[in-house]
């Protein structure tokens, strides 16, 4: 019912920037709420940055003030800007969609590396 394009990580610097997209399509389903969420070898899966339709948006307090989330309705796509990346940002940064319908979806993931 949904697939996912998911693209934009790779290996970067420390202070470095990447902006990663996530693009939903399919049919029957209209986004409530989109999101990134990432997960680092043997830790958990944590919120990254949510986003309503209306533009409200949730930053954990680990990444505020050096990412910003954004989405465009009428394509269903979000996207993550990265900026002043540090080593602890590196993991595999997962897309997240929430439906009206309150089905959730989760796409394949992106690595991102920061390293020296």
């Amino acid at each position: 019912q949904v697939q996912f394009v998911e693209s934009g990580g790779g290996l970067v610097l420390p202070g470095g920037s990447l902006r990663l997209s996530c693009a939903a399509s399919g049919s029957g389903f209209s986004i409530l709420v989109m999101g990134w969420y990432r997960q680092a070898p043997g830790e958990s899966r944590d919120l990254v940055a949510t986003i309503t339709p209306g533009g409200y948006t949730n930053i954990a307090d680990s990444v505020k003030g050096r990412f910003t989330i954004s989405r465009d309705n009428a394509r269903n796509t979000v996207y993550l800007q990265m900026n002043s990346l540090k080593p602890e940002d590196t993991a595999v940064y997962y897309c997240h969609i929430r439906t009206y319908a309150l089905r959730e979806y989760w796409a394949q993931g992106t690595q991102v590396t920061v390293s020296s």
